[in-house]
């Protein structure tokens, strides 16, 4: 990956996190798009704009922040771990927060609870009785 037009330090802490993901170059789908917009001529004639397409998980990113194809590509491949990370954090923060309900759930109650729910029934149970006497 040293065809990126920055220094061999924020290359290797891309490989390191790529790495660290799992991600491998061959599960990345790339392919070059003209951009639109700021850039004047180069724009308009050089294939600058960056897609890169993680086919594992079909997450997809599009770069087009610099009028370098090698920097978008470096930006693009940047932007796909994060969106790749943020995934990652979201699903064990749900598994956590399942977790964590299942545990309340569960959780007993203090005594000070049972011992007002148990006053509470009983109340029911006066006031039911005394209606059943009024009936009959």
């Amino acid at each position: 990956m040293s065809t990126f037009p920055v220094s061999t330090d924020k290359t290797d802490e891309l490989t390191r996190r790529m790495m660290a993901l799992g991600i491998r170059e061959a599960d990345l789908e790339e392919s070059f798009v003209r951009s639109g917009g700021h850039g004047g001529q180069n724009v308009n004639k050089v294939a600058t704009c960056v897609q890169l397409v993680h086919v594992p998980t079909g997450v997809q990113v599009k770069c087009q922040t610099t009028r370098q194809q090698g920097m978008n590509r470096f930006l693009a491949r940047q932007l796909l771990l994060e969106k790749l990370e943020a995934r990652n954090r979201q699903r064990i923060a749900e598994a956590q927060a399942a977790a964590e309900k299942v545990r309340r759930q569960k959780r007993g109650r203090c005594r000070g609870a049972k011992l007002r729910i148990l006053a509470d029934k009983s109340h029911n149970a006066a006031k039911k009785r005394s209606r059943r006497g009024d009936a009959e």
